[in-house]
């Protein structure tokens, strides 16, 4: 069973920035690719940011130049470090995991949130 364990959150100012880390369990943990959702209140939960195996990356638009996605596989981790960041960003940021041959994220973690006061 795969677990994914995320940190980082908190509050932050306008223009500041934060680390979020997502620790995962499980022995393939380079062969999957891995994502980095957010939901905020009242909206659909969209994808932030992924990166593959073979360390190609996604960016949605609102974020590219400003946040970036990288993996430790050693420490089978995922990171989002993000910076400049905007009231806008507030949401539930969540971690995901594709494991190798499959369509879609088929795990995920609990979330931690990220609140950027104005």
């Amino acid at each position: 069973q795969v677990q994914l364990v995320e940190s980082g959150g908190g509050l932050v100012q306008a223009g500041g920035s934060l680390r979020l880390s997502c620790a995962a369990s499980g022995r393939t943990f380079s062969t999957w690719s891995m994502g980095w959702y957010r939901q905020a209140p009242g909206k659909e939960r969209e994808l932030v940011a992924a990166i593959s195996s073979v360390l190609s990356t996604y960016y949605t638009a609102s974020v590219k130049g400003r946040f970036t996605i990288s993996r430790d596989n050693a420490k089978n981790t995922v990171y989002l470090q993000m910076n400049s960041l905007k009231p806008e960003d507030t949401a539930l940021y969540y971690c995901a995991a594709k494991r190798y041959g499959r369509s879609e994220y088929d795990y995920w973690g609990q979330g931690t949130q990220v609140t950027v006061s104005s």
